[in-house]
């Protein structure tokens, strides 16, 4: 399935370095800006100008929004996007010139698939600018979620591997894309129910880590000390309706019942769960509670792609490689 991010007004570009285990996703408007809004659900978050994006801030504008690996390193890398928007005169207008809004939001992927000092540059935000397509994206080990692992809590050795997806819904004459990078602590479940991907038990079984942490919370800590800072799904909902600020803010609280339902736990003290919420500057309205609807639809899906198309490591699974 090849979601059409055209429908929204966004064009996606990533920028992967497979051999450090990093990279880096755009998702930009396809000719101009989009309103936004945005919702933190865990503690453990990694940012910059999110306050760009509060319904009371001046700026009532969003540019491109970056995701990145690179934990707090990968913020720098933003400068990449900053430069392809200026070059372009895109952005908040100041006298002679342009400042462009970008908010950014990372993933903590340092070292365990590739290196420590493996980190997003500019180089790699700016190319992922200049590559962003609306259609045929990419998913799976590409961009921010090049080194995305999920099921940590049990330790790096029973994880496996995350990635990016996308999805879509509409009816009505609304659309909403989905874009998630799933970098989680927990396990990743199915529209059953069923874990697909997650920490991994005897061969052929998962622990289920929420069981766990209500039956054995002393035996899944003690696997699981060293991971508590590694946690991150980061997700944006776009949408074709012209939705003010609140509006948006709303949404992306909203679609958050996604992360709830297809991530075990989610939004935990060890996670830095973000979903980014786009609009329409301009254009027809549409009832909150439809374009909230489709939003849970979208990320639910694009949650569960982001596990089913990740190729894995030496030792570290991903569900692409049994396709």
């Amino acid at each position: 399935m090849s979601v059409d991010f055209s429908r929204v007004g966004l064009a996606v570009g990533h920028a992967t370095d497979a051999e450090r285990g990093t990279g880096c996703t755009v998702v930009r408007g396809i000719d101009g800006p989009r309103r936004g809004g945005v919702a933190v659900f865990g503690r453990a978050t990694g940012s910059r100008e999110l306050h760009a994006l509060a319904p009371d801030a001046l700026a009532d504008r969003v540019d491109a929004v970056f995701l990145t690996g690179g934990s707090a390193y990968g913020l720098d890398a933003a400068a990449g996007v900053m430069r392809w928007m200026e070059e372009r005169h895109r952005g908040f207008a100041i006298g002679p010139g342009v400042v462009p809004i970008v908010p950014a939001a990372v993933i903590f992927d340092l070292a365990p698939l590739g290196r420590f000092d493996g980190r997003p540059t500019p180089a790699m935000a700016y190319e992922a600018c200049e590559t962003a397509t609306p259609t045929e994206v990419r998913e799976g080990s590409v961009g921010a979620g090049t080194g995305a692992t999920v099921g940590k809590a049990a330790g790096l050795s029973r994880a496996m591997k995350g990635g990016v997806g996308c999805a879509e819904r509409g009816s009505a004459g609304v659309w909403v894309a989905a874009l998630a990078v799933v970098n989680a602590f927990g396990d990743v479940r199915d529209a059953a129910g069923r874990i697909i991907a997650g920490a991994r038990g005897d061969p052929g079984r998962f622990l289920d880590v929420s069981r766990l942490l209500v039956e054995a919370p002393h035996q899944l800590a003690a696997m699981a000390a060293e991971q508590r800072m590694h946690n991150t799904t980061l997700a944006v909902v776009a949408t074709n309706a012209a939705l003010d600020r609140v509006q948006l803010q709303q949404l992306a609280r909203a679609a958050g019942a996604a992360l709830f339902h297809r991530i075990t736990p989610a939004g935990s003290s060890y996670d830095g769960d973000m979903i980014f919420a786009l609009g329409a500057l301009d254009g027809t309205g549409a009832d909150a509670l439809h374009v909230e609807a489709l939003a849970v639809a979208a990320l639910e899906e694009a949650i569960e792609r982001g596990v089913r198309h990740a190729r894995g490591t030496p030792g570290l699974p991903g569900l692409a490689d049994a396709s």
